[in-house]
């Protein structure tokens, strides 16, 4: 139920309006169905707008644009840009973004040539420690894309038995600070946002509540930040209230979905799971033309 106070309006959107969902996943990054596939299970949810925000990819944007503009639905092409600095980790969900920037695709071949050879190390380290998992077994799993991510190296070392699950090869090997673990390339968060701005694009932190606090959040505003994801399935009640009181007060765009990787993936919510309104799609759909436009505000 939404609350409305001397503050303004920060809680849960009604659950029963239209909505939308601005954060999915195929086969492309680490997903579980192809692009096409992604928009045909979000149009029998029922949605009205999607995103395809593979990670550090745009090659599925083409196929699931097609086939949402098939089956009359609103289509937002983006990505999900990893980036680091000293404080760690930073994940930027890309809107609205040109998939045929020049500088975008620049910088993104250097980020999968190094996600290559940073997975050929992390198998080196593995076989090391006595897991006789090959790169051809993980390149099975990153198949069709061959972008290849640790939760493909997970799946690979689930299959071959050498972990139970796909959280315990991140707890014993492949987690920071864990023996198999090997550093990505490091762009700054305020270049990944320079990046999908150049690209026409508008710069939203993901999942805030699980890794920024509010000091990282307004520095990221001030880098240019144009929004935060306040709804997702791991930001509970009151993280959301506080994320949505913060986008008011710094004047961010609101953004929200699911984090959605497939039907058999439990580790992250399920299609359509957050009630992110419609209003919200619009508002981002508006953003993004002013910026085409050149228009500030």
């Amino acid at each position: 139920m939404v609350t409305t106070g001397s503050e303004g309006t920060y809680d849960l959107p009604e659950p029963g309006a239209a909505r939308v969902d601005l954060h999915l996943h195929s086969t492309c990054s680490d997903g579980l169905s192809r692009p096409a596939e992604v928009v045909d299970a979000a149009q029998e949810s029922g949605l009205l707008a999607i995103a395809l925000t593979d990670h550090d990819t745009v090659a599925g944007i083409a196929e699931a644009r097609q086939r949402a503009e098939r089956l009359d639905l609103a289509f937002v092409p983006g990505i999900e840009f990893s980036c680091h600095d000293e404080t760690g980790s930073t994940h930027l969900l890309g809107y609205f973004i040109d998939p045929q920037n020049g500088g975008l695709l620049e910088c993104l071949g250097a980020i999968q040539a190094d996600r290559l050879n940073r997975a050929e190390a992390i198998v080196a380290k593995l076989n090391g420690l006595g897991l006789e998992v090959t790169f051809e077994a993980v390149l099975a799993q990153a198949a069709p894309s061959r972008l290849i991510a640790r939760p493909h190296i997970a799946r690979a070392l689930v299959e071959g038995g050498w972990v139970k699950s796909y959280g315990e090869a991140f707890a014993r090997f492949l987690a920071a600070g864990q023996p198999a673990y090997v550093p990505t390339l490091r762009i700054s968060p305020a270049e990944g946002i320079a990046r999908i701005q150049a690209a026409g694009g508008l710069a939203v932190l993901a999942h805030p509540g699980l890794t920024h606090g509010e000091q990282a959040i307004r520095r990221l505003a001030a880098a240019g930040l144009d929004g935060l994801e306040t709804l997702h399935p791991e930001h509970g009640p009151c993280e959301v209230r506080k994320l949505r009181r913060l986008a008011a007060e710094l004047d961010l765009l609101e953004t929200g979905g699911s984090d959605w990787h497939g039907r058999s993936d439990r580790r992250r919510g399920q299609l359509a799971s957050q009630a992110v309104p419609y209003e919200w799609y619009l508002k981002l759909s508006q953003a993004a033309e002013r910026r085409r436009l050149g228009i500030r505000g």
